[in-house]
């Protein structure tokens, strides 16, 4: 099991190495959250990261790397968060966990959707977190300039995730996406994007992953101005033929 002070003495580890404060009940419900998606995992595909170690780096750890670029752009923990292509519920439900906020994870998978919210309801956070099966498209035209930031992490091309956030964002909420390896191209692509809908790149950091087991680098967007298109376009245009 995960879920034992071995592994949360060393999760606390981890995060000390970054300067991220983690209450202890809230590390101690993400290694529950852990050991939940590891035996879900058993009758269905959610993750292939299931050793223990691996899994606390890979996943928790992971997510919690986008806390400082929240903290930094201001995010209130009274704020509404969004995580497009949550999976197994990271970074959302992590991020949920340390900070209090109130928010939806979304994914077109309704069986992924359907086993989030399974976790919610065992980690008590189905009070103010929920989970949605929805394309952002969709949501973004139910529930337009309503969240304070949006997340996404190892979804989709940064300029595809600059479109997706832009209808869904408040004016001055952010974007805050992890990436494992983004190359100059795709960046420049984000950016270019952005000042099409009025997304201003703000912030761009860097951090390894514990053990060698990844590079990953937190990019953040802000809302600060209006499209010059109308957004959002019709379901699958950001990917198949994106503004950039």
């Amino acid at each position: 099991m995960i879920e034992n002070p071995e592994y949360r003495d060393q999760l606390a580890e981890y995060l000390s190495a970054y300067g991220i404060a983690c209450d202890e009940q809230a590390c101690v419900l993400m290694l529950r959250h852990l050991d939940l998606v590891v035996a879900k995992n058993e009758v269905m595909n959610l993750t292939r990261i299931v050793d223990p170690e691996d899994a606390l780096v890979r996943h928790v750890v992971d997510s919690l790397l986008l806390l400082p670029m929240t903290t930094s752009l201001g995010v209130s923990s009274e704020g509404r968060f969004l995580d497009v292509g949550t999976g197994a519920g990271f970074p959302g439900i992590p991020l949920a966990l340390a900070t209090g906020m109130r928010g939806k994870l979304i994914d077109s998978v309704g069986k992924k959707v359907n086993a989030v919210s399974e976790f919610l309801d065992e980690l008590g956070l189905a009070g103010r977190v929920t989970a949605q099966a929805v394309r952002a498209e969709e949501l973004a035209r139910k529930e337009p300039s309503t969240y304070d930031m949006v997340t996404a992490r190892a979804v989709a091309e940064l300029g595809v995730l600059v479109e997706y956030a832009t209808p869904l964002l408040m004016m001055g909420g952010a974007l805050v996406v992890s990436k494992a390896n983004i190359s100059d191209e795709e960046m420049s692509r984000g950016v270019a994007t952005g000042k099409i809908v009025g997304m201003e790149l703000v912030s761009r950091e860097t951090y390894e992953l514990p053990h060698n087991t990844g590079h990953r680098e937190i990019i953040a967007f802000k809302r600060t101005r209006k499209s010059r298109i109308k957004l959002p376009r019709q379901t699958g245009a950001a990917k198949h033929k994106p503004l950039a």
